[in-house]
């Protein structure tokens, strides 16, 4: 009796539900114009990758659950042969507030370039080496909405270790990286409860967002090793504290950005900014095309630290998009090292629709140093350009 009355009240939510499913699956082939630093990295790479989310809705759309699981296949590097959630995250919206809890991502930032303010999901540094791709973050997620802005207050249970890529892999370190050996400055290590908050509001042309973060560094520093094997790096992970600004405003065509932070560990303390611009002209060539002109200059006063991908650099880039009906858009851009003129880095990003299903995209990347203490000099060789096929359903 008792579950035939539980089944009867839990009809008419389960019969309001609304579910959806979607996701892709595509195929990627990396070339490298030179042979790798080591001899056991590859020339080309070929990986399969999929990802899916499932969305369903109840409680008149107040409650929400989506699923986002992620899976690739590497050909060369078993590192970059790997699976994820990359969320798995209840929603309730309530009346000025919206609770989240479980595995989530989350974006903070204005500017092309760099991303210093966004911290609360770790680099997936298998996927891409421009920090774009995240791992999903255990949290509790609390927003309130206010007239006077919008506060997002974040508890995260648990620290997602970074993954490095194989010998058998570009973009590898010149030693294995024994992530199983990681340390933490914490006693509770991986399982040290991290918080965060962030005030955001939109005044007039300006969008503003100030942030504070107190957790794990979910960047690593790296400790020699060895046993007889030979020689090999462990990661280390600093507790941290970071304060950070993002601003944007919106100007006619223009639009200018800022983010800022100043982030403190047990090993050092340091500031860091990224500033510029991004100006659209809208039909140009006497088409229907927009063409964005950004420009952004990079700081951060530890300067030439090995660890550091920009301390006074300069990035200068385009972006066209077409506006037609398959999205056709491209993305050009060069970051230069203001002090060392054979100091650069180059990036070319285009993609475009076939049909309704499916998609193609085209990554390039440029890497040139000829200084040991930079960043860039590990993967000076590994310039590469990607094709992608992708299939949505």
């Amino acid at each position: 009796m008792k579950r035939a009355l539980l089944a009867a009240a839990l009809l008419p939510t389960m019969a309001a539900a609304q579910t959806e499913f979607n996701g892709k699956i595509f195929m990627e082939s990396r070339f490298f114009s030179e042979s790798g630093l080591y001899s056991s990295q590859p020339d080309n790479q070929l990986s399969i990758m999929a990802e899916g989310e499932l969305y369903t809705s109840w409680n008149d759309g107040n409650d929400s659950l989506v699923f986002k699981p992620f899976v690739r296949f590497d050909s060369q590097d078993s590192e970059r042969t790997h699976s994820d959630i990359r969320e798995l995250m209840w929603l309730h919206v309530g009346d000025g507030w919206e609770l989240r809890g479980g595995i989530g991502k989350v974006y903070w930032g204005v500017t092309e370039s760099l991303h210093l303010v966004d911290v609360i999901n770790q680099t997936d540094l298998v996927e891409s080496v421009d920090g774009e791709k995240k791992l999903g973050q255990p949290m509790v997620h609390l927003t309130l909405l206010k007239d006077w802005g919008t506060i997002d207050a974040f508890v995260l249970p648990y620290f997602r270790e970074s993954r490095f890529n194989s010998l058998d892999g570009r973009f590898s370190y010149g030693l294995p990286v024994r992530d199983d050996l990681a340390q933490f400055e914490s006693g509770a290590e991986e399982k040290h409860i991290d918080f965060a908050l962030r005030w955001s509001k939109s005044i007039d042309v300006w969008d503003i967002g100030l942030s504070y973060f107190n957790g794990t560094n979910r960047d690593a520093d790296f400790n020699l090793g060895a046993d007889n094997n030979g020689l090999y790096f462990t990661p280390y992970y600093w507790q941290m504290e970071q304060i950070g600004a993002d601003i944007q405003a919106t100007v006619d065509s223009w639009l200018w950005k800022v983010e800022a932070i100043h982030r403190s560990t047990g090993l050092e303390s340091y500031t860091a900014a990224d500033i510029g611009f991004e100006y659209t002209y809208s039909g140009v060539f006497d088409q229907v095309w927009d063409l964005g002109v950004l420009m952004e200059y990079q700081y951060d006063s530890r300067d030439e630290a090995p660890i550091v991908p920009a301390q006074n650099d300069l990035f200068v880039g385009a972006r066209l998009a077409l506006n037609d009906e398959d999205g056709t858009a491209i993305l050009f851009g060069i970051v230069q090292d203001l002090e060392r003129s054979s100091s650069r880095s180059g990036l070319l990003e285009a993609s475009s629709r076939i049909n309704g299903n499916w998609k193609w995209r085209i990554d390039a990347w440029l890497f040139q140093s000829e200084h040991p203490d930079e960043f860039a000099y590990a993967v000076r060789r590994d310039d590469f350009v990607q094709l992608a096929l992708e299939y949505y359903f």
